[in-house]
């Protein structure tokens, strides 16, 4: 796979092409200062996939994302720090695949930069991206099956990653302002940037979003979006965070441990979407949302950036509708509208 490094610092250049050098699947066949210069760069080398510094001089890497956008069908990962917070979330919504948050010592790289790189490559290196489409554009005429939905919906846990945030963003619009029961997610996203994330969602949403904070009672009519290296689970009607817990699937929040909590504490009255994203992390939570009686939908392939935690939810015989992400938007509406706990409000 030949990627090309877009960064305005020849140190993080280096830093970056000498980590995508020793993956075997991958090589750098070129590097590029700024946005203006890497046009050029693009046509001649065809990259597969681009690295993009999301803070430079002159044309900025949001600005340049639109041009690559424009013209280019190559995916493309950002590179964040904590100050372009507001500019990463933008970036994805007009298209960047996935980001990578900028290492604070450039002087000590650590393992965790490094993997988190490799596996975001590997996985697009693997995966055939598929344009999503918007709701106006080739909507599928598939009729949604209702008969077997919950006769009470009590609440609602999501789960993303890779192309999560895109899709979160559009499927939020399908939440009517009638929600009475808390929606919960995870987006596999580094601290800072889902405050940023929840931010975005509330400007678009009919409902309040909000970052989840520890303790918090969950309350009827809110969506909660879990802080990044934070873990979250659901107990006894609140919000638990845990800071000092491992990462599991490399990921901290991790799906699982919010849907696994939910499943306790709401049964047979829960439903659980797996949406696009690499890796598996949800499927352990929707075998024991299963056991429990939950009714379990996962993003079709054809709708998911990376059809990777849906597959695997999927073959794993957990999952009991596939949908695309408009008609999961329109399962939404069923269950909100006709399904959810009139009491919890």
């Amino acid at each position: 796979m030949k990627v090309l490094v877009i960064d305005d610092s020849a140190f993080m250049r280096k830093i970056i092409s000498d980590t995508i050098n020793k993956i075997s699947e991958c090589e750098v066949v070129g590097i590029a200062r700024d946005g203006e210069s890497s046009l050029p760069q693009i046509r001649k080398l065809k990259p597969d996939i681009i690295t993009l510094d999301i803070e430079m001089p002159g044309m900025n890497g949001l600005e340049t994302l639109k041009k690559i956008k424009a013209e280019f069908d190559i995916p493309v990962i950002m590179l964040s720090s904590h100050s372009g917070e507001e500019m990463t979330i933008a970036s994805l919504e007009i298209g960047a695949m996935d980001f990578i948050e900028k290492p604070e010592n450039l002087f000590s790289i650590s393992s965790d930069f490094e993997s988190e790189l490799k596996q975001k490559l590997t996985s697009i290196s693997a995966t055939k991206p598929t344009k999503q489409r918007t709701p106006s554009e080739n909507r599928q005429k598939r009729r949604i099956q209702n008969r077997n939905l919950p006769s009470s919906v009590k609440a609602i846990v999501i789960g993303a990653s890779t192309g999560g945030p895109r899709a979160l963003m559009r499927l939020i619009k399908y939440i009517p302002s009638s929600l009475k029961i808390p929606i919960v997610i995870v987006q596999h996203m580094p601290s800072g940037f889902t405050l940023s994330f929840s931010k975005r969602l509330n400007q678009e949403a009919n409902v309040n979003v909000v970052e989840a904070r520890d303790n918090m009672i969950l309350k009827g009519g809110t969506v909660y979006i879990a802080p990044g290296d934070y873990h979250l689970r659901i107990k006894s009607g609140r919000i638990k965070l845990t800071e000092d817990e491992a990462k599991i699937h490399g990921v901290r929040p991790a799906v699982d441990y919010l849907f696994e909590s939910a499943s306790v504490e709401y049964g047979e009255n829960l439903v659980a979407i797996i949406l696009t994203g690499m890796g598996n992390d949800g499927t352990i939570g929707m075998k024991k949302i299963k056991a429990l009686k939950g009714y379990t939908i996962a993003q079709d392939e054809e709708t998911s950036v990376v059809f990777g935690m849906p597959r695997r939810a999927i073959e794993s015989g957990v999952v009991d509708s596939i949908l695309s992400l408009d008609e999961i938007g329109d399962q939404l509406n069923v269950l909100i509208e006709e399904k959810q706990w009139k009491q919890n409000s």
